[in-house]
């Protein structure tokens, strides 16, 4: 598949998919500079962690907030 092909498929994604490859490529472009005297495919746990939390919190801060303190069974601190 050659770099054209590439670009029209992602453009056929919807506009969220098309984020999530961005931001992907984004951290690859991050990480590649951060190692560039290591491989690549040798992720240590931590690093594996870390892109996983990344990954799996993207795009949280704009979900609405659904719960009030109406909500709360039970009170901390």
């Amino acid at each position: 598949m050659s770099y054209s092909d590439l670009i029209e498929k992602i453009k056929t994604l919807p506009d969220a998919k098309q984020a999530e490859v961005f931001d992907f490529v984004d951290y690859l472009t991050t990480r590649f500079a951060l190692h560039t005297d290591s491989d690549l495919t040798d992720w240590s746990d931590q690093e594996f962690a870390n892109l996983s939390m990344q990954q799996a919190l993207r795009g949280i801060e704009a979900d609405p907030v659904i719960y009030t303190d109406a909500d709360l069974r039970e009170r901390w601190g």
